[in-house]
C-alpha cells in the first residue's frame, strides 16, 4: 500500500503535473482525457497541454443544467454509465472526481473506465470517504432530509445534493483491494478535507455534528478527513489489455 499523505493545498497541481508529465512521455502527443463525473466537477484544465476532453455523467437536471454550463468539453455524454460509450483503450488519462460515491454498480463502472485507459494511462480519482464521519453521515441521511439540509448548509455553488450510494469500493480499502484484483498501481495516495457542508454556512454545527458521531463510533469514524485522493496508472505492459 502506498503511503497516504495530506492533499496539498494546491490540490490540481497534483493532477496537472501528472498529466503535464505523461504528455512529455508520449512527446507531445495529444492525450485524450475522460472526465467522468463531469456535472459536479469544476472546469478542467490542463494549460498547454494539447488535449481532447470528454465529459460524461448521469442524466440527472441538476446535473445536467452544470454541464450545459461547461465550456471545456469537446464533447459529452449523459446517461446511465454503465452503458456510456467507452471503447477499449481510447483514452489517456480518465478524472473521476466525486463520482464512485454516487453510483450503483460503482465497481463495474469503474471495469469500464480502466478498459477504456490505454496501457500507461492514468486514472486520477477524488471520492468522499464511507468510512469516515461525513461520509457515513451522508449515506445514512434520507434522502428528503438531505435535501432539507442541502439549502441551509451547502454552500451556494454547490451542486446537489446528488444520490449517496457509498457502496464498499467507496474506501480506501475497497479501491486498493480494487485496484489489487486488477492489476493497477496506486502511484500516490491522499486524504482531504473538502465535504461540501463544511465549507457551507454552518461549517462550526456540522464539525460538532461529525465530532460527536466520531466519539460515537469510538474514533472508528474520523473527522480529520473526509475524501480520498488518489493517483492510478495502468500497467504498461501485456496484462493491461487483460483489464
Amino acid at each position: 500500500m502506498s503511503e497516504v499523505r495530506w492533499w496539498p493545498e494546491t490540490q490540481g497541481d497534483v493532477f496537472g503535473h501528472r498529466i503535464r508529465e505523461l504528455w512529455t512521455e508520449q512527446l507531445g502527443r495529444r492525450l485524450d482525457i475522460l472526465i467522468a463525473g463531469c456535472g459536479s466537477g469544476e472546469p478542467f484544465g490542463v494549460g498547454r497541454v494539447d488535449s481532447r476532453v470528454t465529459g460524461v455523467d448521469e442524466d440527472i437536471p441538476v446535473l445536467r443544467a452544470s454541464i450545459e454550463g461547461r465550456t471545456d468539453l469537446d464533447a459529452r455524454f449523459l446517461g446511465d454509465l454503465r452503458d456510456a460509450p467507452l471503447l477499449p483503450r481510447t483514452f489517456d488519462v480518465v478524472h473521476a472526481a466525486f463520482l464512485l460515491e454516487r453510483l450503483r454498480n460503482a465497481e463495474l463502472v469503474l471495469d469500464r473506465m480502466v478498459n477504456a485507459l490505454r496501457p500507461g494511462g492514468l486514472l486520477l480519482v477524488r471520492m468522499r470517504d464511507r468510512a469516515t464521519a461525513y461520509g457515513f453521515c451522508d449515506r445514512v441521511t434520507p434522502w428528503w432530509l438531505r435535501r432539507l439540509l442541502w439549502s441551509r448548509l451547502a454552500p451556494p455553488d454547490a451542486v446537489g445534493p446528488l444520490p449517496a450510494v457509498y457502496e464498499q469500493v467507496a474506501s480506501r480499502e475497497g479501491i486498493h483491494s480494487y485496484c489489487l484484483l486488477r492489476g493497477l498501481m496506486i502511484a500516490e495516495d491522499y486524504s482531504g478535507r473538502s465535504g461540501p457542508a463544511l465549507r457551507g454556512r454552518h461549517p462550526k454545527l456540522v464539525g460538532a455534528a461529525l465530532r460527536a458521531v466520531e466519539k460515537l463510533s469510538g474514533e472508528r469514524l474520523p473527522t480529520a478527513r473526509d475524501e480520498i485522493i488518489l493517483v492510478i496508472r495502468k500497467p504498461q505492459n501485456h496484462f493491461a489489455r487483460l483489464i
